[in-house]
């Protein structure tokens, strides 16, 4: 095992190989060290059901890989990697049969919601244009924003809940709904203060980038960014469980691409009692259930929008989504909880065998919950799709432990990596002037428990890597 390097990173997920990428790229000598046989975190493609089905583990749809500042500079198609791009990023079924359709085409989506596609437009068309003017503040750390005007107009819009701005803007359920459909992303009630920003990102990306996904399964994405990465210089290491930092090989800095919880497990770091015992003060939020199917065919949803669909948001009135993401913070559960559909094989035939198809869905949980929300899940989509339940070959389900033994960084199920409330946005996982950073000068903290928080876009390791290069290579 080689003994030096500049820079190590622990973790294999896309923050860390973010981080490595750009450290590489800096011309200095990394390595990555994961603990698993397979790198990725939580962005992992295996057979979960019967063989020659490809079902994502994690990650599954990957719009903040498109829309990546960092991303998008990486020349990742020529390791292989091939985006799909469903007809239709995304649809809501509603109890009548109808359906709206997020299409990429702002004023196509518009044109669905009547008396309110004014609204609609006047909320997305300047998001959709001036997205990169504000990308890079609002996927990094908290700070003096490059456009403040910019900035500041998406605020006003971003700091209410979701609640608030549909109320606001829209006088249709209809609408209200659909929008509450990627506003509960965020896994937050959608009463809750700056609920509303994640809505209006996610609906952005969908407008100016779309909803793909990698052909052949989210481990795609990664391993084009590993191959990238050794093309660079950098090493992995697979398998190699990190118990404490003297089990590294001599560096300047180690950057971990894990959670509060994990490096607090970690000894022979130079942390004070302070700083151990706010990051233990860490909150994570709400968990998932998640199931995946071998489909005899596809989901037969009634509307013919949700069936031309990457994604479909299940959640039959705002006061249903509403009640389903306030219950998982009080321990509890509907009976028609909000669910997240994805159905990748109807758009990538590696997926399954010829003519049958895949299926992915998850419902927000209580944390650590060991529930089996099979049923549940199944009904909302069989309310939207009769025949669902019929098609269903074989099932895979995950509950919130099982999910945390799969990957550490998922504590109690939660896959952002930590609660993104206001209190824990920018702040995370401690109010410090510098997120990244710890009282030990080697050590850095590069994982979605950093701003800007959950997704597959590697900001967060982007920005832990700079700041490596400032404090210790900028005199190199």
């Amino acid at each position: 095992m080689p003994q030096d390097y500049d820079a190590i990173v622990i973790g294999s997920g896309s923050n860390g190989l973010a981080a490595a990428i750009y450290l590489q790229q800096q011309g200095l000598k990394t390595a990555v060290y994961e603990q698993a046989s397979t790198p990725g975190g939580a962005t992992r493609t295996e057979e979960l059901t019967l063989p020659g089905y490809q079902h994502d583990v994690g990650s599954a749809i990957l719009p903040m890989g498109v829309a990546s500042p960092l991303f998008r500079t990486l020349p990742l198609a020529d390791y292989g990697l091939k985006w799909i791009y469903p007809d239709i990023p995304y649809s809501h079924p509603l109890d009548d049969g109808t359906a709206i359709a997020c299409f990429q085409n702002l004023h196509q989506t518009a044109q669905q919601l009547g008396e309110d596609e004014k609204s609609y437009l006047k909320i997305f068309e300047p998001l959709v244009e001036d997205w990169e003017k504000l990308d890079k503040d609002l996927l990094g750390p908290l700070g003096f924003p490059g456009n403040p005007l910019d900035f500041v107009k998406f605020g006003l819009k971003a700091i209410p809940s979701a609640k608030m701005l549909v109320n606001h803007f829209f006088e249709n359920e209809r609408s209200r709904v659909f929008f509450y459909g990627s506003a509960a992303h965020s896994t937050l009630p959608l009463t809750n203060i700056a609920s509303a920003s994640f809505g209006l990102v996610l609906t952005t990306m969908a407008h100016k980038y779309g909803w793909p996904f990698p052909e052949g399964g989210a481990k795609n994405f990664i391993n084009s960014l590993i191959e990238h990465y050794k093309s660079l210089g950098g090493e992995i290491y697979l398998n190699t469980h990190i118990t404490h930092v003297e089990e590294l090989p001599n560096a300047k800095a180690y950057l971990f691409d894990v959670t509060p919880k994990q490096l607090l497990n970690i000894k022979g770091m130079d942390f004070p009692s302070l700083y151990r015992n706010r990051l233990a003060s860490y909150k994570y939020g709400a968990g998932v259930f998640k199931i995946d199917w071998a489909l005899s065919e596809p989901i037969p949803f009634t509307n013919e929008k949700c069936r031309r669909s990457g994604t479909v948001h299940i959640g039959f009135s705002t006061d249903e989504i509403e009640m389903s993401e306030k219950n998982i913070h009080q321990k509890h559960m509907t009976d028609t909880p909000y669910v997240l559909v994805a159905q990748h094989s109807i758009f990538d035939k590696t997926r399954a065998p010829e003519g049958k198809h895949t299926g992915w869905a998850y419902c927000h949980v209580p944390n650590g919950s060991i529930k089996d929300f099979t049923s549940v899940i199944e009904n909302q989509i069989e309310r939207a799709a009769p025949g669902f339940k019929d098609t269903i070959l074989k099932r895979s389900t995950m509950n919130t432990v099982q999910l945390e033994q799969w990957n550490p960084n998922i504590v109690g199920g939660d896959i952002n990596g930590g609660r993104q409330d206001i209190t824990q946005l920018f702040t995370r996982p401690v109010i410090s002037l510098s997120p990244y950073s710890t009282p030990d000068p080697r050590i850095y903290i590069c994982s979605s428990s950093t701003p800007p928080g959950g997704g597959v876009h590697g900001m967060c390791g982007f920005h832990a890597a700079k700041k490596v290069v400032k404090d210790h290579f900028s005199n190199s």
